[in-house]
């Protein structure tokens, strides 16, 4: 295993020149689906080595020593977290332990919090969305941007930090969200630039689309409450939706059902509008995965003219070109 991460540290070396140069300190050094030991990741976030395992746990010692293997290699000291994910779910098997510490990593010159065994299971910032953050970055400048599924808020801290007009994010987690104006405070951004908008995706999507809200109503009960927010449409949209989730105001299924989130960021889209959208589901095909967005989007009105596909940055190897994430920008 050592042999393994040995050498694809060895193969990052310029990417990581690289990416230091542009003030990045948070990335994958070793890829385990595809690097020889599948389950098993390796990532830096700034002061922080995350190493994960999501098929079989490792032994304390050898996360040690894949610890001091890394260290060595980048000359730098490193807190070391290691979550076992193999549990159903990806769960963490020590998912009540909550630390204390927390750091800050860094990414195209964009600051980030990051924590150790936080509430939720998942890392604060995802690496391999780095291509749709930095697509972000050189495109969002002077324009107005809503950030659906929102999580930690990345992708709108860096289009407010480029100079977007108004960034509105949106997840239904307020913990994240509260990570998401800590980010903000972070890089000094205005409060009235980056907005913070707590809600399900559905009703506050379909809101700001001019989509009636429809929910599910159990017999006897009444309807819930949502809040409210004006029909806008954003120059650009980012749309970066869990793979599955349910709630009363509907059901998000990248499988089954693509065109339940995507047709509400459609029309939240200005004509002329840019819509970057991904599907992170790797059993789903990216030929097949574009035709269903291609189809709902005329089905929608909003007809694609052009589609860009953001494939993750050199971090992520995959040999086949078959990414488990896929990421476009449509231009309507």
């Amino acid at each position: 295993m050592l042999n393994l991460i040995q050498d694809a540290l060895a193969r990052r070396s310029e990417l990581l020149d690289a990416l230091h140069e542009e003030n990045t300190d948070c990335y994958r050094l070793y890829h385990g689906s595809n690097e020889g030991c599948s389950g098993l990741t390796v990532d830096r976030y700034g002061p922080q080595l995350l190493i994960q395992t999501f098929h079989q746990p490792i032994s304390v010692e050898e996360a040690e020593a894949i610890h001091k293997l890394v260290e060595a290699q980048l000359s730098c000291s490193l807190i070391l977290v290691y979550n076992d994910r193999s549990s159903a779910n990806s769960r963490r098997a020590d998912d009540a332990i909550v630390d204390g510490w927390e750091g800050v990593a860094h990414e195209l010159g964009v600051s980030y919090r990051v924590r150790g065994k936080h509430k939720g299971q998942d890392p604060l910032l995802f690496l391999d969305m780095r291509a749709g953050r930095r697509w972000i970055q050189q495109n969002a400048a002077g324009k107005s941007v809503l950030n659906l599924f929102s999580y930690t808020c990345g992708v709108g801290v860096v289009a407010a930090a480029a100079g977007a007009s108004r960034v509105l994010n949106v997840d239904f987690s307020t913990r994240s969200l509260d990570v998401g104006r800590d980010n903000a405070r972070l890089n000094n951004l205005d409060e009235q630039q980056v907005e913070f908008f707590q809600s399900d995706f559905f009703t506050a999507a379909k809101q700001l689309a001019g989509i009636p809200i429809k929910q599910r109503v159990g017999r006897g009960r009444k309807p819930k409450p949502f809040p409210r927010i004006d029909q806008e449409q954003f120059d650009l949209v980012f749309l970066d939706p869990p793979r599955w989730a349910k709630s009363a105001f509907g059901t998000v299924d990248l499988i089954r059902d693509y065109p339940s989130v995507l047709k509400p960021a459609l029309l939240a889209t200005k004509p002329g509008g840019q819509l970057i959208c991904a599907n992170n589901v790797a059993s789903v095909g990216y030929d097949e995965w574009v035709d269903v967005v291609t189809r709902c989007a005329i089905k929608a009105g909003c007809p694609v003219k052009q589609i860009t596909q953001l494939a993750p940055e050199n971090d992520f190897p995959s040999p086949d070109g078959q990414y488990p994430l896929k990421l476009v920008v449509l231009q309507l």
